[in-house]
């Protein structure tokens, strides 16, 4: 798309940071020059304000991204588009079939309610949770790494969702402060919310979860 668009070599677009390397890669093959953003930390996609402050006399458009079944606020990030003149093209996730995505969210309501020591997602009727992501509080990655090996050593299979943000790879190094970024790639953590599993699975989540929770300093 955006080559199709004209985008090309002396442009700039914006991207986020927290999550794959394939959008950036993409801006990259058109020959343009991938700026990076900040996000919200509720959505974790893009920030409009963060977006507009990167905006430059080169950029020529914004990448929104929609992150773990949450919609970024597309709202405000077509109005800094208008503003500017720029392409705001969208890359989004998979969708799944409504049934699936009924028991993912009927999962997450039950961890919702049952979780304690994580702070759950913020969710909303268009959150199809394509994953259930936490933040595990403490002292940043020491302590989510901590809670993670010891979910997993009872059974749990989490996984962090993103390790390294784009803007610290050695290809796409920028000097530029994401603190939303770094906070997000340091503190959370996605759950087991698959549509296939059953009540006692997701009970065995919710305890190893919880006797660990006991530990940390309380979710806010």
């Amino acid at each position: 798309m955006l080559r199709s668009a004209g985008v090309g070599v002396g442009d700039e677009v914006v991207v986020p940071a927290f999550g794959n390397v394939e959008v950036a890669e993409a801006v990259t093959l058109v020959g343009a020059l991938p700026v990076f953003a900040d996000i919200d930390p509720l959505t974790y996609c893009l920030d409009a304000s963060s977006v507009e402050a990167a905006v430059t006399s080169r950029t020529a458009a914004v990448v929104v991204v929609h992150r773990f079944g949450r919609q970024a606020d597309l709202g405000q990030l077509h109005q800094v588009g208008q503003r500017h003149g720029l392409l705001v093209p969208q890359h989004g996730e998979s969708e799944s079939p409504y049934d699936e995505i009924a028991r993912r969210r009927e999962r997450a309501a039950y961890l919702d309610a049952k979780l304690k020591g994580v702070r759950t997602p913020e969710g909303g009727d268009r959150h199809t949770y394509q994953q259930y992501v936490v933040r595990v509080p403490g002292n940043g990655r020491p302590d989510r790494d901590a809670f993670a090996r010891a979910l997993r050593a009872k059974g749990v299979d989490c996984r962090v969702p993103v390790r390294t943000p784009v803007h610290r790879l050695p290809e796409y190094r920028r000097c530029v402060t994401l603190p939303e970024t770094e906070l997000a790639v340091d503190e959370t953590l996605a759950l087991p919310v698959d549509a296939a599993l059953t009540r006692r699975e997701m009970q065995r989540i919710v305890s190893a979860c919880n006797a660990l929770g006991g530990l940390l300093q309380p979710a806010f």
